[in-house]
């Protein structure tokens, strides 16, 4: 496993929400990330693990192989590959994505 893939699998591990995404929480530099924080929001998830694939070509790569995912952002919840955007905005209009969330211990239930 290279050191790239190594660093993903700790990071996805030692933290029950983790975002790939374009930018931060706070400054999201693309629309697809924008919605993903947006969601999370709404959630009432507010402390969750974001790495900027742009500040780092290796992990934007290497995410992709990681997860055999094309696209970010890509969203882990408790080490679980969840998706992107559009299976987060669908689990979350399905009521799937806050029981996660709450089996994940970072919302209220």
């Amino acid at each position: 496993m290279s050191d790239v893939q190594e660093t993903i699998r700790q990071q996805i591990a030692s933290h029950p929400v983790v975002l790939y995404m374009k930018g931060t929480p706070q400054f999201p530099m693309c629309g697809f990330s924008a919605t993903v924080v947006h969601i999370l929001d709404l959630c009432g998830v507010k402390d969750y693990f974001a790495v900027n694939v742009l500040e780092d070509e290796a992990i934007r790569q290497g995410i992709k192989e990681y997860s055999n995912w094309p696209t970010i952002p890509q969203l882990y919840i408790n080490g679980e590959f969840i998706g992107g955007c559009d299976i987060t905005r669908e689990l979350y209009q399905s009521g799937e994505l806050q029981k996660l969330l709450q089996e994940a211990g970072v919302v209220a239930t």
